[in-house]
C-alpha cells in the first residue's frame, strides 16, 4: 500500500522547516510551494528532495537568509538582477511576479539573473504562467559546474543546462523540462546512492570509454550531451546557446574566476510572452490545440498512446492535488532527521491502495 500526503500538509511542513532555520514566513512559503509543484508534476529529483540541501545552505550561509536582489539594469521589458546568493526559488518567483506585472504593457518580458542559489525544477515555475494565459521560456546554467562533455571531448565542460517551455494548448499545456545532457546529475547521484547502474549508456569515463556505471562519473568522467555518443554535437550546440542566454546576457559566467567558486549558484534566463501581443488569443489557441490534437492522434508503435509533452505531468498534478502526493521513498526519510532536529511534526498521511 502506498502512502500519500495532502499537498497543503507538505507545503506547510516544508515551509515550517525553512522558517525554523531563519527564513521569513513569506519566503519560506514560496520556497515550499516551488518544491511541492515539482513533485506534483512528477519531477521527483528536484522537488521536496531539494529541501535538505536548501536547509543546509541556509544554515551554512551559502544561501542568504534575507536581502533583495541587486538591480543591474532595467528597461521595463527586460531586466538583469544579481541575486547575490539569495535562495533560488524565492528569487526566480519574484522575477516571474515582475514579469507578470509588466507583460500587459510590454507583451514580451525578458529577465536575466546571476548568482542565484540553485533554482531546482524549472517546470515548477510554469503553472502560474500558464494559468495566466502566457507562454514561458526558462533556462539556467551553473558557472561553477562542469559535468557534461562536448561531442568528441574527454573533459566535462557544460552544466546540465535544463530548458523548460510551456504554452496554453486547451485541456493541458504543452510543457516540458529537459536538460541538454542525456540525463541529469541528480539521476546519476540517485543511481549511485541506490547502488545500481543507469538505465542506458549515458556516461563517459575520463579515458573516453562509454559506461552506465555512476562510479565512472564520480571518478572524473562526464555525462554525455543530449544526442548521446552519435549525435551529441546537437546537445553541445544547444548547451552553448543556453549558456549564452543565461550567462553571457547576464554578464557573468565562465569568464569570471570567481564564478568557478559559486558551486550550485545558477545563472537564469526567463522570457514570458503574451500571445495577444501578436494577434487574437483565439488564433493562438486554435493553432496550439491543433498541434496537441494531431500529436495525440498520431499512430502509436505499441499499445500506449503517443506521449504529448505536458499531458501526463498536468494530469498527475491535477490528480495529486485532489488525492494526495506520493513522494519518492527516500524523500521523507531524508527529511525526517531535519524534522526531529528542528522540532517540526511530520505531515499527515493519506493511505491508499
Amino acid at each position: 500500500m502506498s502512502v500519500c500526503y495532502p499537498a497543503r500538509e507538505l507545503q506547510q511542513f516544508a515551509s515550517t522547516l525553512f522558517q525554523r532555520v531563519g527564513l521569513a514566513e513569506e519566503r519560506a512559503d514560496i520556497m515550499a510551494g516551488v518544491f511541492l509543484q515539482a513533485d506534483l508534476l512528477g519531477f521527483t529529483t528536484h522537488g521536496l528532495q531539494r529541501v535538505v540541501s536548501n536547509l543546509e545552505w541556509l544554515q551554512s550561509g551559502e544561501s542568504r537568509i534575507s536581502g533583495e536582489p541587486l538591480v543591474l539594469s532595467d528597461r521595463g521589458n527586460c531586466f538583469n538582477w544579481d541575486a547575490q546568493y539569495l535562495p533560488g526559488p524565492w528569487v526566480l518567483t519574484k522575477a516571474i511576479e515582475q514579469a507578470l506585472q509588466r507583460i500587459p504593457e510590454w507583451g514580451v518580458v525578458t529577465a536575466s539573473i546571476r548568482r542565484s542559489q540553485h533554482i531546482a525544477c524549472l517546470a515548477a515555475y510554469l503553472p502560474q504562467i500558464i494559468e495566466a494565459g502566457y507562454v514561458a521560456i526558462l533556462t539556467c546554467s551553473t558557472p561553477g559546474e562542469n559535468t557534461v562533455s562536448p561531442q568528441g571531448g574527454l573533459d566535462p565542460l557544460f552544466s546540465a543546462n535544463p530548458l523548460a517551455f510551456a504554452a496554453p494548448a486547451g485541456d493541458y499545456p504543452l510543457l516540458f523540462d529537459i536538460s541538454m545532457s542525456v540525463t541529469a546529475g541528480a539521476y546519476v547521484a540517485r543511481a549511485k546512492r541506490e547502488k545500481r547502474n543507469m538505465p542506458s549508456i549515458c556516461l563517459k569515463g575520463s579515458d573516453g570509454k562509454l559506461s552506465d556505471d555512476p562510479q565512472v562519473f564520480e571518478q572524473g568522467g562526464s555525462i554525455l550531451p543530449l544526442g548521446g555518443a552519435d549525435h551529441g554535437y546537437k546537445g553541445a550546440a544547444l548547451s552553448a546557446m543556453l549558456e549564452v542566454l543565461s550567462m553571457a546576457l547576464g554578464g557573468y559566467g565562465r569568464a569570471d574566476e570567481s564564478a568557478r567558486e559559486d558551486k550550485e549558484a545558477n545563472s537564469v534566463f526567463l522570457q514570458v510572452i503574451d500571445p495577444q501581443a501578436f494577434g487574437p488569443r483565439a488564433d493562438f489557441l486554435r493553432q496550439a490545440v491543433a498541434l496537441s490534437g494531431l500529436w495525440e492522434q498520431n499512430r502509436s508503435e505499441d499499445a500506449n498512446p503517443v506521449r504529448v509533452p505536458g499531458q501526463r505531468a498536468w494530469a498527475m498534478r491535477t490528480r495529486q492535488l485532489r488525492e494526495g502526493v506520493e513522494l519518492y521513498p527516500s524523500i521523507m526519510r531524508d527529511l525526517q532527521p531535519w524534522a526531529e532536529k528542528l522540532q517540526v511534526g511530520l505531515p499527515a498521511v493519506m493511505p491508499r491502495g
